[in-house]
Formats: C-alpha cells, sequence, structure tokens
C-alpha cells in the first residue's frame, strides 16, 4: 500500500496556474452558463443607449420629431432598466455559485485535515489553519465569484465597443486603440508586485492568528499570567500587527500608484477623441452626436480594459494564496486506507504486536522490533522510563501511525486491511490530557456514542462516579463545561472523559495514566468502575505509578524503544532488572 506524506506538494505548476483556479467552477458548470448568457445578454443590451441617445442628437433634436425623441427616451429607461434586473439576477447567481464553490473548498480542506496523523498537528500551529479556513478563504472569495464572469463580460463589451467604434469612424477607433499598450505593461509588472506582497501579508497574518491562538487559550492565557509576561505578549503583538500595517499600507500605495496612471489615460483618449472628431465635424465628415456615441464607447472600451488588467492582477496576486489553499487541499494523509480494507466484526480483543519498527525520522526509530501478545480479557500494562516509546505504541494500535516495519494484528486481522473507522470504532482511549469540547456535560459525554440513550448515559457516569457531581450543576448533564473543561477540576475532567469510554462500551480499552489527576478517593472508585469494564474487554494500560498495575496479567517494560522485560510483577521484581529497579525507587526501597 502506497504512502505519502502529508507535507505541501513540491508541484508548483499545478498549484499556481489559473487553469486550476478556473476548475474550480467544473461542479457548477451550468449555473457558470447560465450567468455567462445573461452576462453576454446585458453587456450587449447595455451597448444600445449610446446609439439610441446619437439618433436623439442627430435626427430628433434637429428635425423636432417630438414622438421620436419620447420613443427614444423611452427606449433608453426601457434598456437601462432592463440592464439593471439582468445585472442583479446575474450577481445574485454568481454569489450563489461563489459560496458553494467557498463551500467546497472548505469541506475538501476540512476533511483532508481530519484524515492527517498526529504528526501533522504536531508539526502546525493551529493559528495558522485557522488562518486558512477563515482569512486566506475571505480573500480569494470575491476573485473565485467575479473572475470568471467578469473575464467574459468585460471581453464581450471590449470586443462590441471595439466593432462598433471602427464602424463609427475607423482612423479615430485606431487612435483610440493606440493608447492600450500603455495599460498592459504597468498592470503586469504591478501585478507581480501585488503577489509578493500579498504573500508576505498572508504569512504574517497567520503569525498573528496563531500568537492569538496560543496565548488567548485558557493554558496560555494561565502560563502569561503565571510568569507575569503580559508586557512582553503585548509588545510582540504589537510587532506583529506593525508588520500587518506596513504591508497593508505598501499593498494600497501600489494600487494608488496604478489607479492613478490608469485613470490618465481615458482622460487622454477622451481629449483626442474630441479634438480630434470636433475638427472631423468642423469638416462635416463626422456628426455632433456621433462624437458623443463615439466618446460614450471609448469608456466601454477603456473601462472593460482596466476591468480586465485589474482582474488578471487580482489573480495573479491571489495565487499567493491560492498556493497556500492548495497545500491543504493536496495533503495526502500518512495514514492511508486499503481500497480492499474490510469491516472489522464484534472483537474478542487478542492483540499480537509482531516485530514492529516505527521511526519518526530516518536516522532514530521511536520503537525497535517491539513483540507481544495480549490474550482477550487480559490487563496488560505498558511502563518504562520516559520517551521510552509508551505513546508510539498505543497510537500504532488505533494507527494514527503506520508502522515502519512488522505489524499489528487484531484477531487476526492485520491492522491495515481493515477500515480504519470500524477500527476505532472497536477502541476506547483516556488519556492523562482529559479534553472537553465547549459544550454540555451530557454532549461531550455522548461524543463517544451519539445514539447512548439517556439511562446509558446516567449509567456511565454513575460507574465513573460523576453522575452525583453531574446532578449538583446547576443545568446538570446540560451544563456548559467551558472551553476544554476548565470551568470543571482537574479530576472532574477526567471522570467524564472516563464515562466516555465506558459508554462506548468498547472492545479494547486503552489507558494512559487515566487515573493521574484523581485524588485518592476518587481514584479507587474509578479503580473499582473500570475493574467492571476491563472484565469485558482487553485492556492496554500505560503507567507511570506502578502500583496501579502490580495486578496486571501481563507487563511489558519498554526502554529505548524494545522490550526489555515482561512478565507478571512478582515475576520482574524477582528478575532484578529494570521494572524492579523502577518499581525500587518509586516507593524509595533498597535493592
Amino acid at each position: 500500500m502506497n504512502k505519502a506524506k502529508a507535507t505541501p506538494s513540491n508541484d508548483k505548476e499545478k498549484k499556481v496556474t489559473l487553469r486550476r483556479v478556473f476548475a474550480l467552477f467544473a461542479p457548477y458548470r451550468m449555473r457558470a452558463v447560465w450567468i455567462t448568457t445573461i452576462a453576454i445578454a446585458g453587456s450587449l443590451i447595455s451597448l444600445i443607449p449610446p446609439l439610441l441617445m446619437k439618433s436623439i442628437i442627430d435626427v430628433a433634436v434637429p428635425e423636432k420629431k417630438v414622438a421620436l425623441l419620447l420613443l427614444l427616451g423611452g427606449g433608453i429607461l426601457f434598456v437601462n432598466l432592463l440592464s439593471g434586473l439582468l445585472d442583479v439576477l446575474q450577481h445574485h447567481l454568481e454569489n450563489i455559485v461563489g459560496q458553494k464553490i467557498m463551500s467546497d473548498l472548505r469541506m475538501n480542506m476540512y476533511t483532508r485535515l481530519l484524515k492527517q496523523s498526529m504528526s501533522f498537528y504536531t508539526r502546525s500551529r493551529s493559528g495558522e489553519v485557522i488562518q486558512r479556513f477563515t482569512g486566506d478563504i475571505q480573500m480569494i472569495q470575491t476573485v473565485v465569484t467575479r473572475s470568471a464572469v467578469t473575464a467574459v463580460t468585460q471581453s464581450t463589451i471590449w470586443m462590441t465597443s471595439v466593432l462598433l467604434l471602427l464602424t463609427l469612424d475607423f482612423k479615430l477607433a485606431c487612435l483610440a486603440l493606440l493608447l492600450l499598450p500603455f495599460y498592459i505593461v504597468p498592470a503586469r509588472k504591478t501585478a507581480r508586485i501585488r503577489k509578493r506582497i500579498l504573500a508576505e501579508s498572508q504569512q504574517v497574518k497567520s503569525d498573528i492568528a496563531s500568537h492569538l491562538a496560543e496565548t488567548t487559550g485558557i493554558s496560555g492565557a494561565l502560563l502569561i499570567r503565571m510568569h507575569c509576561r503580559e508586557k512582553k505578549m503585548a509588545g510582540t503583538f504589537f510587532e506583529l500587527s506593525q508588520k500587518a500595517t506596513g504591508i497593508d499600507l505598501k499593498m494600497n500605495l501600489v494600487g494608488r500608484w496604478i489607479a492613478m496612471f490608469n485613470g490618465a489615460l481615458p482622460s487622454i483618449g477622451t481629449l483626442l477623441i474630441y479634438v480630434y472628431g470636433g475638427y472631423s465635424a468642423m469638416q462635416g465628415s463626422m456628426t455632433v452626436g456621433g462624437i458623443i456615441a463615439f466618446s460614450a464607447y471609448l469608456s466601454r472600451l477603456y473601462n472593460p480594459t482596466q476591468q480586465l488588467l485589474n482582474l488578471h492582477s487580482d489573480l495573479v496576486a491571489s495565487l499567493a494564496v491560492f498556493e497556500k489553499l492548495f497545500d491543504y487541499a493536496d495533503m495526502e494523509p500518512e495514514v492511508l486506507e486499503s481500497i480492499t480494507a474490510r469491516t472489522l466484526p464484534p472483537l474478542k480483543g487478542q492483540i499480537r504486536f509482531n516485530n514492529v519498527t516505527f521511526r519518526y525520522s530516518p536516522d532514530k526509530p521511536a520503537l525497535s522490533n517491539v513483540s507481544f501478545e495480549a490474550r482477550p480479557g487480559e490487563l496488560v500494562a505498558i511502563v518504562g522510563p520516559s520517551g521510552a516509546g509508551k505513546s508510539t505504541l498505543i497510537n500504532l494500535l488505533a494507527r494514527l501511525h503506520d508502522t515502519t516495519s512488522g505489524n499489528i494484528v487484531i484477531d487476526g486481522y492485520d491492522l491495515r486491511e481493515v477500515t480504519i473507522e470500524s477500527l476505532r470504532s472497536r477502541l476506547a482511549f483516556v488519556t492523562q490530557d482529559s479534553y472537553l469540547f465547549h459544550a454540555s456535560v451530557k454532549e461531550n459525554v455522548m461524543f463517544s456514542r451519539l445514539d447512548a440513550t439517556e439511562e446509558e448515559l446516567e449509567d456511565a457516569c454513575k460507574k465513573a462516579h460523576i453522575h452525583e457531581y453531574i446532578q449538583s450543576l446547576p443545568e446538570r448533564y446540560e451544563t456548559i463545561v467551558g472551553e476544554r473543561g476548565y470551568q470543571l477540576s482537574g479530576g472532574e475532567r477526567q471522570r467524564l472523559c472516563i464515562a466516555r469510554a465506558i459508554l462506548k462500551k468498547p472492545d479494547i480499552l486503552v489507558l494512559d495514566e487515566a487515573t493521574s489527576q484523581l485524588d485518592s478517593q476518587s481514584e479507587s472508585f474509578v479503580q473499582a468502575a473500570l475493574e467492571q469494564v476491563m472484565k469485558q474487554c482487553t485492556t492496554i494500560v500505560i503507567a507511570h505509578r506502578l502500583s496501579t498495575i502490580v495486578k496486571a496479567d501481563q507487563i511489558i517494560v519498554l526502554d529505548r524503544g524494545s522490550v526489555v522485560e515482561s512478565g507478571t510483577h512478582p515475576e520482574l521484581l524477582a528478575r532484578n532488572g529494570l521494572y524492579s529497579k523502577l518499581y525500587r525507587t518509586q516507593f524509595c526501597l533498597s535493592p
């Protein structure tokens, strides 16, 4: 089975081409066709008023035809109203398609993130991830919403205006077209400058988002206050804010310069038209109405030119943002599911590690040739000094990572040959980090089993010895626990997490110092409750307090990623090896 690292693609061409940006519209082709049709119709209809105005000036007024004047005036009003209605419809449909594309992009990115292994989250900053979903997508939303339609409509207006200008006066039209190259050169250079500045802006905004996420969360806020680092953090934020301000000012200045330059060109063109057109009218080769109509179409030539060049500049600049978004959208998870993966049936709970080796980096294995077996219903403890590989071992069991070599088998099924969802649905984890969502007690406990009944929910909480406490809360099971559950004590959070695991009714239970934050009385209650649960499943326990695992059926001792001892508590003490040393050190016993 092929695996790919969850890192940004190196295929720059794929990420930066405009073709890939426009490929986002592919699922909405028919709507795009309708929008384009309406836009073209609106742009063609908007060509009519200058011609009607020409007839008013050259025919209706000189010949004093009041009826024709009213008819032409009414025609201008009707055409403008119709053009306005089409514009409203077009923009509404554009917005629908744009919002759907943004939703697709967000969902694609989010589902990719959910499939990443835990190593992705250890490498990434949460603030930067949030910036991708908020600031970056918001920044490109207008570009995506308007780009394709703007390109079509403005191109249509530009081409039809050129044809009408050539029809009205060929020489004058050629004179007007000579100014167009002066638009293109600065616009192309501006687009490159804006792309570079926008890339800087997005990086600084990611830094700001990450700084906010780290310093305004509960843990970060507490750490800052305990070490009196408010001024330092405020200073860091001020520097980032000033940097962002400077970049935004730079971006705005670039835009103002090009706007000033482009604003001068239509004035020059109009001046040339009136001078040359006025001279032609004096010579009798052009009418006053023709000059006015020509001037109106001239604005329809220069304005679309500006619009198209601005669109090109926006698209080129926004590619810096698209690169960031496509980095996330292109990520392939490190742990991939085989196309022939089978769904795990209910498990007996036999677990076998066969010469398992795992490396976070090529030069140093976290686990090396680990082998052991846990029989159904057994309690197997994993012990060892810090950094021995205990957490890595249980992460492999849940396929949060895949083994570098060797394999893990449950009830005869190789983990790489079963669906990830069916595997994890049979496991329950209770770790030291008793994480709770900013939601109600009920929602947090039922997160492990959404279809659980109220009776099952309360029964699980009773077994975890947290039900009576919940009943004392203002809204009982509907009480909001706060971000990360910090409105509760550490022991209360831990017991809620244990209740969540009990409610899941797992075939395999993994406990990573699950009672480490409990007082002695609560720990004894929960240990008794867990013993009832453990009778119905195989249990893997990571323990630092060795007193909690003396009754384990099997103790696996890890050191530097390798199994150095295994056996029961009495057997390991008798061997006088690493386990015996850890035990004596912990209890201050003499050799």
